[in-house]
């Protein structure tokens, strides 16, 4: 992803954070940190390529960091179920047309698209840079990383969701939460954890589609270029 455009996602986070603080009210002030803790591991990717950080414990210490809020970005996509807090559906069985409702759809739909698609990006990006930095670039284990990644995501999700345990919990009391995430593993977690990683994936190969569709249609507009540069140039010689 180009500079600007890291620089345009960061200014626009910045200012929908503030909006959030500024117009988002109760039952919905939950969307403020959610959405920046959906960003964190956007912005820790941003810091991570196939050159840096030059020293490989701190490149995988930041890979680590990523990974420990990356669950974060998907998670968003369970937010949606607070939708239902706005009673969007009148006496009738329809959907209201009532704007109170259709402006926190908005709110969370923004925060909720914002983090999920870049988070996919995120997802992406890493396991690119993993690969290429020490896998050889090889596709097949790249597959295998984001496999294994989602399903990390996934378990995440369902800790964050009902285990109500949070990312900084890790940092602040870890030794509290280890016993309650060695006995959580039952026939129900383990269905969710697979609904959630098929949703994942899917959205995941989706976006993926399209950026390497870009990428292959810029990549081949630089051929493209070439080709008709080198004849140019051959008859300048001449």
């Amino acid at each position: 992803m180009a500079g600007h455009a890291r620089w345009q996602i960061r200014i626009f986070v910045v200012l929908w954070l503030l909006f959030l603080w500024q117009f988002a009210h109760e039952p919905f002030t939950f969307l403020i940190l959610n959405t920046f803790l959906g960003y964190l591991p956007i912005e820790i990717s941003f810091h991570l390529s196939k050159e840096r950080p030059k020293s490989g414990l701190v490149f995988w210490l930041v890979v680590l960091l990523w990974l420990v809020f990356y669950p974060n970005a998907p998670y968003l996509l369970t937010d949606l179920f607070h939708l239902s807090l706005l009673n969007p559906y009148g006496p009738d069985g329809l959907l209201q047309l009532n704007l109170h409702v259709w402006v926190y759809f908005t709110y969370l739909l923004i925060s909720v698209l914002f983090c999920v698609i870049l988070g996919f990006w995120s997802l992406n990006y890493v396991a690119n840079t993993i690969t290429q930095r020490y896998l050889k670039g090889n596709s097949w284990l790249q597959t295998l990383l984001v496999l294994f990644l989602t399903f990390l995501s996934s378990v995440g999700i369902y800790v964050g969701r009902f285990m109500r345990i949070h990312t900084v919990y890790l940092f602040i009391s870890p030794e509290l939460i280890t016993d309650r995430l060695l006995h959580m593993w039952t026939p129900t977690m383990i269905v969710f954890v697979g609904l959630m990683t098929l949703i994942q994936l899917i959205a995941y190969w989706l976006v993926y589609l399209a950026y390497h569709s870009q990428m292959a249609n810029e990549q081949a507009m630089k051929n493209l270029k070439l080709v008709k540069k080198e004849p140019d140039e051959h008859h300048k010689s001449e």
